[in-house]
């Protein structure tokens, strides 16, 4: 009796000291939620071009989603949102830290076909405004769809086809124009792309318009096709058909082989340490090792918050885009290009090190001092961060290159086709088929002991320029993430010229001008950054209000 006695307030005593240790975990937890931020989240967050995906993303989060489901969930949305940046007609790189801390790359980049024009990059344009016409010869091979595939294959958590119901329904059902789209509908000059216009028109034939309710039917029948029979229905199904017929009409040559025979590669990222930091990076053919580069030259200089308005901060800033610029002809893709060995020697500190001796405190140079070559620079892009509850992160980059990609809108599927082609205009003597073309794409993950920052930009050429800027001036300068992405920037142009973004401190631009620097003119900016951070259990979360980004979290 005595020891059932004993037994019984043994356990009632265990379950009390359970009960008080439940207690406590819950009072520590909620204490240290109640620490973060008003404005910022403690479980997982979403930053893209617009509020509408951000919460797309985020409620896959909530479902149950992996960080890659609510990046293919944001990245449809925008397809839809900001269809002048990215869709399913180009291509993109994921960046995906799982929760071990292990990053992988899938690159998702289009090809070269089988058969393309052998004097194409003769025919390569020097100027935006040019490649702002419907161009056959320059599309190649969409990846979008195997990129996503082989993402959710590695680390999807919901089914496939729910991913896609939510911009099923805004493509089928509608919605009012955001500024964004409206802005550059505005801006774009559709003469000579009547597939085009008419998908942007109402039934009068008049151009639609901010605030105007837009649907893409014929998308939407496409993505419920996808949905349903998954990413084979793009390349080797009744989608494929369609696609190759309107390809052909339009003189694409991509045939239904190239799209058949289209994989995405899954590679370990390149790393890079960023003082307390180990960056992750996309190898060649992204431009993850520019960004490399210009953060170790940058590094060597011990900038701090003092450093903010001093001239040879942005003079060594300056030089070292300028030296990055004159290195992007040897940054190709891996499998055609017998530079890679090379092209990684300069994401190490001690190359940055040998450019940074070059680097005078008192004077710019000329071009061929850098060895820079011209250009064409492009803006059509889209960037989606996502950083969820266990710690897994995805910084993907989508793109179809120009704005409206090449302007070829296939009118049986929905699909606006790119014009990557051109990415290799100056910047190559020779092309290949099945060669990804080089790209200034950089989603990258940054990881400490202690924190986590998931960034990416969008902006073509600016994507560098972007990413670098925020960086510096949060991690060295002490600016909050809001502060750091909105930060007026100064751009290092393929000519050498400073283009300095409106509110750029006109005192350093006076003082960049009087050592030798020359000052370009830009129409307007079109870098956004979108980033995610994570510290002391407190989750930031900023979409560029540049494109009236807004993230979401919870």
């Amino acid at each position: 009796m005595a020891r059932s006695k004993a037994r019984v307030y043994a356990c009632c005593g265990f379950m009390l000291l359970c009960a008080v240790t439940v207690i406590a975990c819950v009072i520590v937890f909620v204490s240290v939620r109640r620490k973060c931020p008003d404005g910022t989240y403690t479980r997982g967050a979403v930053a893209a071009d617009s509020l509408t995906c951000s919460v797309i993303g985020r409620q896959i989060l909530q479902k149950g989603g992996s960080a890659v489901d609510a990046a293919i969930a944001a990245l449809l949305c925008t397809s839809v949102i900001n269809p002048q940046s990215m869709g399913l007609g180009g291509g993109s790189i994921f960046t995906v830290m799982d929760s071990s801390g292990k990053v992988t790359i899938i690159n998702a980049r289009e090809t070269v076909p089988k058969t393309f024009n052998p004097d194409l990059l003769k025919k390569c344009t020097k100027t935006w405004a040019t490649a702002m016409q419907p161009v056959s010869q320059w599309v190649g091979v969409p990846g979008e769809l195997r990129g996503y595939e082989e993402a959710h294959r590695l680390y999807g958590k919901l089914p496939w086809a729910s991913l896609f119901q939510p911009t099923i329904q805004l493509a089928r059902n509608g919605f009012p124009i955001p500024q964004i789209q409206g802005l550059y509908l505005q801006r774009s000059n559709f003469s000579e792309a009547l597939p085009l216009r008419k998908l942007f028109s109402d039934k009068d034939g008049n151009m639609l318009k901010t605030g105007d309710i837009i649907k893409f039917e014929k998308l939407a029948e496409t993505l419920e096709i996808i949905a349903k029979e998954g990413a084979d229905a793009f390349y080797t199904g009744k989608i494929a058909k369609d696609l190759i017929h309107d390809m052909q009409e339009a003189g694409v040559t991509i045939t239904m082989e190239d799209l058949a025979s289209y994989r995405a590669t899954v590679t370990d990222a390149w790393t890079s340490p960023l003082g307390e930091y180990q960056m992750y990076i996309a190898p060649p053919p992204a431009g993850g090792v520019s960004l490399s580069l210009i953060l170790n030259i940058l590094k060597g200089y011990n900038l701090d918050s003092a450093s903010e308005t001093d001239s040879l901060t942005y003079h060594q800033y300056a030089e070292a885009f300028k030296f990055a610029n004159g290195l992007k002809k040897h940054i190709r893709d891996p499998m055609f290009n017998s530079e890679d060995k090379m092209t990684k020697t300069f994401t190490q500190y001690g190359f940055a090190n040998h450019i940074r001796s070059l680097i005078s405190s008192n004077a710019s140079h000329d071009a061929q001092f850098y060895n820079v070559t011209p250009y064409l620079e492009s803006m059509g892009t889209t960037h989606v961060s996502v950083l969820a509850e266990d710690d897994s992160a995805v910084s993907v980059t989508s793109s179809i290159n120009s704005l409206y990609g090449s302007m070829l809108f296939s009118q049986r599927t929905g699909v606006i086709l790119n014009n990557q082609l051109s990415d290799f205009c100056q910047r190559a003597d020779k092309i290949f088929p099945g060669e990804r073309p080089p790209s200034s794409m950089a989603p990258t993950v940054l990881k400490s002991q202690s924190k986590t920052l998931v960034i990416g930009s969008t902006g073509g050429a600016m994507i560098t320029t972007g990413i670098t800027s925020a960086i510096m001036n949060h991690l060295w300068f002490g600016k909050s993430l809001k502060e750091a992405i909105a930060a007026p920037v100064v751009y290092v142009n393929s000519k050498n010229e400073l283009l300095f973004e409106p509110n750029f401190d006109k005192n350093l631009i006076e003082a960049l001008k009087a050592l030798g620097h020359k000052k370009g003119h830009a129409a307007y900016f079109y870098n956004v950054v979108n980033a995610v951070t994570k510290e002391n259990g407190c989750i930031c979360a900023v979409s560029d209000t540049r494109k009236k980004g807004q993230a979401d979290g919870y």
